[in-house]
């Protein structure tokens, strides 16, 4: 069985400062044994650290769209921000990647994708996957109500601490069957069980002060 955390930042988010290799060492440290890798627009450090994992390594992207983000997973090739959902999504399906819906939901979020644009998705089947849990989401309504529309629509639910720190990396995670590639992964998680916690919020002064280091 796998362990996975769905959702971790490395030094390649402007908001995040964790080294690659201090990733690794938590992750075999808290027994966590396959990964996604979404950095902010940027697939760079997912590509590297695929290279250098003694573990499953899933590339992803948090892709920032004028209505919020959309994650895409198993991908190539970078996807820039600022392009329209349906753009973001048709270059996702262009690298036969999966169009998975991070931080759903999350009314404190100004990232979060646009409620309503979300509904439309899945009633359209354009969702591969949904974040059930998600450590850095403050509300547990918010987390229920993410299980409730993935269980309406019938879409596989992931989990991840959407670590910033290398601290919170293991706070929510998915204990799944092994996949075999992008194509095996949505019936394999589907199979899995959610496990987690909330982070302590205060782990978002964090963020903000990676970022302004970036920005500097």
């Amino acid at each position: 069985m796998l362990k996975a955390d769905l959702h971790i930042h490395t030094e390649y988010s402007p908001d995040c400062n964790t080294p690659l290799a201090r990733i690794i060492g938590r992750c075999l440290e808290v027994g966590i044994n396959c990964i996604a890798i979404s950095d902010h627009n940027t697939i760079e450090g997912a590509l590297k650290m695929q290279d250098i994992a003694p573990f499953t390594v899933i590339v992803a992207e948090e892709i920032l769209t004028p209505h919020g983000e959309i994650m895409g997973m198993f991908l190539k090739e970078s996807i820039p921000g600022g392009l329209s959902v349906a753009e973001t999504i048709s270059r996702i399906r262009t690298q036969e990647g999966l169009v998975a819906i991070p931080h759903p939901f999350d009314r404190f979020r100004q990232s979060a994708l646009n409620v309503d644009i979300t509904r439309r998705l899945a009633e359209q089947g354009e969702i591969d996957v949904i974040e059930v849990f998600n450590s850095r989401t403050p509300l547990y309504r918010s987390s229920a109500r993410a299980e409730r529309f993935a269980r309406k629509y019938g879409i596989p639910g992931s989990a991840g601490s959407d670590a910033h720190t290398v601290q919170a990396i293991g706070n929510a995670y998915v204990e799944m069957p092994e996949f075999n590639g992008c194509q095996d992964f949505p019936s394999a998680l589907a199979r899995g069980t959610v496990f987690g916690h909330r982070t302590n919020p205060f782990v978002h002064i964090n963020s903000v002060l990676a970022r302004l280091k970036s920005k500097l």
